[in-house]
């Protein structure tokens, strides 16, 4: 017993010890006693009775006992049989080049039946805080191909735009176009997609999966997938990997990368499963207090740096609860992006596609991303008309249904009709139409050409002369 004694003494300090000192097991996490150094995030390896492994990650640390989040199931978990090791460091993803067309789970673990990724560089998952100083203002046009989003509200290189859906609505369609779509106008520079889904259903899964593999969207994509049967945990981590890879190919091989991540409304339910599990006090609805925190962690991964080529562009898609805009997911999320895309269930019930509302809609960056040289001159002037006569036709449209059209003046009409082309050819378009920029304004042109030119106020003169005259405005 001495000898053995001595043995244990003599084991390295850097070798990781199996601890047996699980207090409880509480929904997803973990509390192992008698802890006397586990950082924050480390990672563990939970070695079960029948011989099974999984992973977690160390969610606090306080006067020795450690609770970890697990990745996974934790039935079977007996306190007493079961032993957890940590292995002194963080969350890490092996990132190369090679991720490009590959599908993954929401730990970066390969599910395409493919090889592991193997590197030398495998980055930290939370990933460094940009300085403000250093951060490069987001500029340049990207076309996704959507014009209510190209030309109403134009995504810009660097900027965060979040998609406000609802349940029953077609924001995965929405984005699947989006990832097969989206482009630069200068074909030269490096364009790729990193698409992260969090709790999507398995036929979900298989409809982005067909729909990427189908039209070659996967050959630039790098995809992670995190199915609604996957621990829910798991869905804390899956958008931080996207991010990670996003990092690395924006920053150290030189691509713009549009990052997708849906739905964050799951990612933010597995985040109050947590804190439920921890007894914290919960803040409103439920969630965390630090809701707001967590997720400018993620939303502010996006952005230019000075000197680097790359850029990171996110368009977070969630799902308002309810329709509910004043929900803290979408609430919160208004305050740390620059704008929002509302998808309308009135428009859906019209049987339009894509269903954008874009009254309500904004992008605050759209100016640093149009104009001539970008897009085109008449570019802001167009929206701002187009916006301007959608809103009074609206106004109209809901006049004449009290006092019936034939009581409308000739110039309320005009606007009554034009709100109806607005939706019928202006938003509506296939779910495989890819709109250049340039189509959209024409399709816009011919809209405002009903309008006499004194009613175009919010277009220059010279523009209503020069484009007004173009050949797709005489039909």
């Amino acid at each position: 017993m001495a000898g053995a004694k001595s043995k244990a003494k003599a084991v390295p300090a850097d070798v990781p010890i199996d601890y047996r000192t699980i207090d409880r097991v509480s929904g997803p996490l973990l509390f192992v006693r008698d802890v006397g150094n586990a950082a924050y995030g480390e990672i563990v390896e939970i070695a079960l009775p029948d011989g099974s492994r999984r992973q977690g990650q160390v969610l606090d640390s306080r006067k020795g006992l450690a609770i970890v989040q697990v990745f996974g199931p934790t039935m079977g978990m007996n306190v007493n049989s079961t032993s957890v090791k940590f292995l002194g460091e963080v969350a890490r993803l092996p990132v190369s080049d090679e991720m490009l067309g590959r599908v993954f789970n929401g730990l970066g673990e390969p599910r395409d039946g493919g090889p592991k990724i193997v590197s030398e560089t495998r980055l930290e998952i939370v990933g460094n805080a940009m300085n403000p100083y250093s951060r490069e203002e987001p500029s340049e046009f990207i076309q996704t191909g959507v014009s209510t989003i190209d030309l109403m509200n134009t995504l810009v290189r660097g900027q965060k735009l979040p998609i406000f859906s609802a349940a029953g609505l077609p924001h995965n369609q929405l984005a699947a176009q989006i990832v097969r779509q989206a482009k630069l106008r200068d074909s030269s520079e490096g364009f790729a997609v990193v698409f992260a889904a969090m709790g999507i259903t398995s036929e979900e899964a298989n409809f982005f999966l067909k729909e990427f593999e189908s039209t070659g969207a996967l050959e630039r994509a790098v995809v992670f997938l995190n199915l609604s049967s996957d621990p829910s945990m798991e869905r804390v981590v899956t958008p931080r990997m996207a991010l990670t890879a996003a990092e690395y190919l924006a920053y150290e091989k030189d691509l713009h990368v549009l990052v997708v991540l849906t739905d964050m409304t799951s990612y933010c339910e597995a985040l109050r499963e947590v804190s439920a599990a921890r007894d914290e006090v919960p803040g409103r609805r439920g969630y965390p207090g630090y809701l707001y925190t967590d997720l400018a962690t993620i939303y502010e991964r996006a952005g230019k740096i000075h000197g680097r080529k790359g850029s990171i562009t996110q368009f977070p898609i969630l799902t308002m609860p309810a329709d509910d805009v004043t929900h803290p997911i979408p609430d919160l999320t208004g305050y740390i992006t620059e704008g929002q895309i509302y998808v309308s269930r009135e428009l859906q019930r019209k049987g339009i596609y894509p269903p954008i509302d874009v009254l309500p809609s904004l992008s605050r960056l759209m100016n640093q991303g149009i104009g001539k040289g970008r897009t085109r001159e008449d570019h802001r002037g167009v929206s701002d008309q187009l916006f301007a006569a959608y809103a009074t036709g609206k106004d109209q449209r809901a006049l004449s249904a009290i006092v019936g059209e034939d009581s409308l003046s000739a110039t309320d009409r005009v606007y009554l009709k034009a709100a109806d082309r607005f939706e019928s050819e202006f938003v509506r378009q296939r779910v495989d139409e890819d709109r250049a920029i340039d189509t959209s304004l024409e399709i816009a042109w011919n809209i405002l050409s009903d309008f006499p030119d004194g009613e175009l106020k919010r277009i220059r003169p010279e523009y209503v002369k020069q484009f007004r005259a173009h050949p797709a405005t005489q039909e």
